[in-house]
């Protein structure tokens, strides 16, 4: 029932959202993984990263990519809970430091394991808009011993002044997402991080909203 709905959700509303409110300057559709276990590790400015990003997935893939989200926030209240259990599907994340550091990933190595598309921003929340914060280590630790799991950097750029952090309003801006090549495997997170830090910056000068808004 879940899939039912996540997909009519998807449809019927962001979907058209995205493509009738947002112009969006997308490169390098055909590099996004087309099934799982793999993940996406994007920057993150605003609420709207993951939908759009999801939004361009076909419909009868939506039910396996599923954004890793903080469960502090996402599941903070009953109606927002619900809104993404059951429509975004989210992995839920707990960032609050309590976690034992051995299940701190583990519902993401189930959602791996069940064959899912993972998104997820590797600079912890959102940061200022429109600029890339630095990377965590995060991501690196939950590839430790999943060296099988392919991961796609993406950059996104004009969202943050479409869905600004502390906003509620929607306003049609121009956007880009950038896909790129896979990264290469790295047995050391210094090293790692700095790779998706380079992959990043190789992609921000295809983003055209960047140049607007020099």
């Amino acid at each position: 029932m879940d899939k039912v709905l996540k997909i009519a959700v998807f449809a019927l509303i962001i979907k058209p959202l995205a493509l009738l409110m947002l112009g969006i300057n997308l490169r390098g559709r055909e590099k996004l993984p087309h099934t799982g276990p793999a993940i996406i590790a994007a920057n993150h400015n605003s609420h709207l990263d993951a939908l759009v990003l999801m939004s361009l997935f076909p419909l009868h893939s939506l039910p396996k990519v599923r954004p890793v989200a903080a469960a502090d926030y996402f599941l903070s209240n009953r109606c927002l809970a619900w809104l993404s259990v059951h429509c975004l599907n989210i992995v839920p994340f707990n960032r609050s430091g309590q976690t034992e550091p051995g299940q701190l990933f583990a519902t993401c190595h189930q959602a791996l394991d069940n064959g899912d598309i993972l998104i997820l921003f590797p600079e912890g929340s959102r940061g200022s808009p429109e600029k890339i914060s630095k990377i965590k280590k995060g991501l690196f630790y939950l590839l430790k011993d999943r060296p099988d799991i392919k991961v796609t950097p993406v950059v996104m750029h004009g969202l943050g002044r479409a869905l600004p952090k502390g906003e509620a309003l929607l306003v049609p801006f121009n956007c880009d997402v950038i896909v790129g090549d896979p990264l290469p495997e790295s047995t050391d997170s210094v090293a790692f991080t700095r790779t998706l830090s380079l992959a990043f910056a190789e992609l921000l000068p295809y983003c055209l909203t960047r140049h607007d808004s020099e």
